[in-house]
């Protein structure tokens, strides 16, 4: 049995979420129909993409409790177009379109408010809620299942060494949270809005506060 990315409904789906990214992208008709291009051969190359970002889709409905459906966060949420934009870019990055990747990084910055990093690892079912002033930076990994909410920063601090975080499955970060340095939040970790984060998190964990202070940890945490 043919997977569901190669009927006619996941082609229809692949060519309507290039047409959308173009359209929100592009300014002029000749920057829509490049940006339209660079997706769909990212689709066709890569029909994961189309997977991830179906998975991506029904998380916001699974999460929002607002949501009763799924044409409108796919018209109308910019977190969700700036998360299969720099699929896209990821796609480009990786396959040595250094320049394309970047401008769709640029792009999504400037019309979205939203800027992640070509060269960023980032899973499925992944929801960007309300989304402005979204910033992830290079080499971060992200997991499955998780949910960012607006002004959140994750990425490299000013020490060295210059690693990025590692995010794990199922987190949830605040609103205007940081997240930054060599440092690891384990799967199911909670970090509460404006919170600083510069050490690990272990799986299960709240961290809230500036800096960062754990709570209701499964087990208790040194």
């Amino acid at each position: 049995m043919r997977s569901w990315r190669a009927t006619a409904s996941g082609e229809a789906f692949a060519a309507a979420l290039a047409d959308l990214i173009g359209r929100r992208l592009g300014a002029s008709a000749a920057e829509r129909e490049r940006f339209t291009a660079f997706s769909r051969d990212a689709f066709r190359s890569q029909p994961d993409l189309i997977e991830a970002a179906s998975h991506d889709l029904q998380a916001i409905v699974h999460r929002d409790p607002a949501i009763a459906g799924l044409l409108p966060p796919l018209l109308h949420f910019k977190g969700y177009v700036a998360l299969q934009a720099w699929r896209v870019s990821h796609w480009l990055w990786r396959h040595d379109h250094r320049d394309a990747a970047l401008l769709f990084q640029n792009e999504s910055s400037n019309v979205l408010q939203v800027s992640i990093h070509p060269a960023a690892t980032i899973g499925s079912a992944v929801y960007l809620d309300h989304a402005t002033g979204i910033v992830i930076g290079a080499h971060v990994v992200i997991g499955d299942e998780v949910t960012i909410l607006q002004n959140v920063s994750i990425g490299r601090s000013s020490e060295l060494p210059t690693r990025s975080p590692r995010i794990g499955r199922h987190v949830y970060i605040g609103a205007g949270a940081s997240v930054l340095g060599d440092i690891r939040i384990g799967d199911f970790a909670k970090i509460g809005a404006g919170t600083v984060v510069t050490s690990d998190v272990p799986g299960g964990c709240t961290a809230v506060g500036n800096p960062a202070r754990l709570a209701n940890c499964a087990e208790r945490v040194a």
